[in-house]
């Protein structure tokens, strides 16, 4: 980081003392974030713990001029950027800054910042885990001039346990690389679940296969097989959309179970309720394909 970033640190570091406490503001960063954060680390191997706290840390938890005004999160000026850009007074007055779409884009240009830059290769040395090691090796490559700077992305990392990330517990490589921005210019992405060993979201209105395959980034041709369905179908608001290939059965918890059929159910509805195949739902029940499904009728699913 440059001098002139100076003193936006102290402002940022003010709370950051010997006795730091809990922010809520930093928490519903590191919330906002965290994937990001994660995916960054799995494609860069630039650890998720250093990044949320660097990110913290230069832009105010982003809350600062320049992220506002540019989703710069982490101070980056331009340096031969041939992209978008804003000007902020720094090290000289009126300096370029890298300006970016998304706060994706960003932490993806801050990866790329580090891995590539000559000064900061010794890092990679170092285990992904090593975040002390991380953070002293930022300062010692000139990335800050704050004399505290490392103290600081440590003290981060412990109080809000940011290195739990570094091992990526609990968080599934699907959703990490298939949830990458919280919204997308200014709307709110679709939230994926997991069901029956495979990830499906809700069509919102005026949904298309490949809208949602832009958004996620998955081919949407391969989405509309994945739900046995033509690639320019009409989606309906609500309706579950799969983004693997389903499976043959429903879970271990259906050995036993029927499913009785309802007014309004057809084999495809209720195939994509569970996470069926079609193909697979009228073979467990022994119906052929022009099968005239009754309400009221029992319906294996394992």
């Amino acid at each position: 980081m440059r001098k002139g970033l100076l003193s936006l640190l102290i402002l940022v570091a003010l709370p950051l003392s010997a006795q730091m406490t809990w922010n809520e503001r930093y928490q519903q960063y590191i919330d906002q974030y965290k994937d990001i954060a994660i995916e960054q680390m799995m494609r860069w191997k630039v650890p998720a713990s250093i990044t949320l706290a660097q990110g913290i840390f230069e832009s105010g938890a982003g809350q600062s001029e320049l992220t506002r005004r540019s989703n710069n999160h982490f101070g980056i000026k331009c340096h031969g950027w041939t992209g978008r850009t804003v000007y902020k007074d720094d090290d000289a007055a009126n300096e370029c800054f890298r300006a970016y779409d998304s706060a994706f884009d960003s932490f993806e240009d801050h990866s790329r910042f580090l891995a590539t830059g000559q000064r900061y290769r010794s890092l990679f040395s170092l285990k992904t885990t090593d975040y002390k090691g991380w953070a002293r090796g930022l300062k010692a490559a000139g990335y800050a001039t704050n004399p505290q700077y490392a103290n600081r992305l440590i003290e981060l990392i412990q109080l809000y346990k940011l290195y739990e990330l570094d091992h990526a517990k609990g968080y599934d490589k699907f959703m990490v690389q298939h949830s990458k921005d919280q919204n997308v210019g200014g709307k709110p992405l679709h939230p994926i679940k997991i069901y029956n060993k495979n990830y499906y979201l809700y069509a919102r209105r005026g949904d298309t296969f490949r809208a949602i395959g832009e958004e996620i980034g998955i081919s949407y041709k391969k989405i509309a097989k994945y739900n046995e369905r033509d690639r320019d179908d009409r989606l309906t608001e609500g309706e579950i959309i799969w983004l693997k290939k389903k499976q043959k059965r429903a879970p271990k918890e259906y050995k036993d179970y029927l499913h009785y059929v309802r007014q309004g159910e057809s084999m495809y509805s209720i195939a994509q309720s569970y996470g069926i195949r079609l193909k697979s739902l009228y073979k467990l029940n022994g119906f052929r394909p022009d099968h005239d499904l009754r309400v009221g009728e029992a319906l294996r699913l394992r």
